[in-house]
């Protein structure tokens, strides 16, 4: 009896789990470390960005649907979280470097927010930072050798303040659940 009573008063002092919206992937252990330029030429690594959320989509500029959609929603995101917007990073890593150039990114990724940053690099450096956070993405082939488009996840990866995964955010679901997600993340201790 007095073995339960302790389990019962251990169970009442621990907080109640936090519950996203989205695919919760607290404590997995995904190799997200990265070393890619953003569109203004600048080395960039995750670790700029601590003490900031940042949301991770993967994409390119010449995706006819998914590519915009989730950036219109981030940005949509970004203006219903008012001030604390100055708290999240969305970084665009591109999985097309071989077009998707600084001077494309740079005129792309800005257009729906200044704040988002455009990542690109080598092949392999994206390729790597994509298999690490377990990203498919496949050419296929169009009409001409320029005109392939990509298949490629269609959700976003966001990282809390301290540089750990946490969130697996789904496609075209709106901004309200994902603005909840990320509040909830900003307000942790």
């Amino acid at each position: 009896m007095c073995c339960w009573l302790a389990i019962l008063l251990l169970a009442a002092c621990t907080p109640p789990a936090v519950k996203f919206n989205n695919t919760d992937l607290t404590g997995l252990d995904y190799a997200a470390d990265f070393q890619l330029k953003d569109h203004t030429g600048k080395d960039r690594t995750l670790a700029d960005f601590r003490g900031k959320l940042v949301v991770m989509f993967f994409g390119y500029t010449q995706c006819p649907d998914v590519c915009p959609t989730t950036m219109a929603e981030m940005s949509a995101v970004m203006q219903k979280l008012g001030t604390q917007s100055d708290q999240v990073q969305v970084l665009f890593v591109t999985l097309d470097p071989a077009r998707d150039t600084q001077a494309l990114l740079s005129s792309y990724v800005p257009a729906f927010d200044t704040r988002f940053l455009g990542l690109y690099g080598d092949a392999a450096a994206i390729d790597k930072l994509a298999k690490g956070l377990k990203v498919f993405y496949q050419k296929v082939p169009g009409k001409t050798a320029d005109s392939y488009t990509l298949d490629h996840t269609a959700g976003s990866y966001v990282f809390d303040k301290q540089g750990r995964i946490r969130l697996f955010l789904r496609h075209a679901q709106g901004p309200e659940p994902i603005v909840q997600d990320l509040q909830k993340l900003l307000n942790e201790k």
